[in-house]
């Protein structure tokens, strides 16, 4: 179950369209002084990473740590991304669009945090690496 604190911060960042440090703050030492507890709070972060275009170039990295400390340490079995857990990160942060840059970061720093990981996840992060870099790549090309 989501925190109705968490949701209504989210609710009021997703309008905004914006990270701010102050954001970022009341985000990690308010709402989340222990971290993520449930998925749905790491599904509703990572949605919001997707809806918001503007952020904090923290909120990235407070995004990965959080996910990666979740995924690893806070799901069982501890040090492990099992089949399940590997088949909703890589539906949460694709979302049937593919992930976001930061996405990809959170699966691949997964896959190298935990001792073993699922195929799936592994795959997964393999292939939004790939598409975010294809992607990069387009963007600069259409720069030039």
């Amino acid at each position: 179950m989501i925190n109705a604190s968490l949701q209504d911060f989210c609710n009021r960042i997703a309008a905004a369209g914006r990270i701010t440090a102050a954001d970022l703050s009341v985000l990690g030492d308010e709402l989340l002084p222990d971290g993520i507890t449930v998925r749905d709070e790491a599904d509703l972060l990572i949605a919001l990473d997707r809806a918001v275009p503007v952020s904090n170039p923290a909120f990235s990295d407070f995004l990965v740590a959080a996910i990666v400390d979740f995924a690893v340490w806070g799901e069982r079995p501890t040090g492990y991304i099992n089949a399940e857990t590997a088949r909703w990160l890589a539906a949460s942060i694709g979302n049937g669009r593919g992930p976001t840059a930061t996405g990809a970061r959170i699966a691949v720093e997964i896959v190298r945090e935990a001792q073993a990981s699922d195929e799936t996840l592994i795959a997964f992060a393999l292939a939004a690496n790939r598409r975010v870099a294809e992607g990069a790549d387009v963007e600069t090309r259409l720069a030039a």
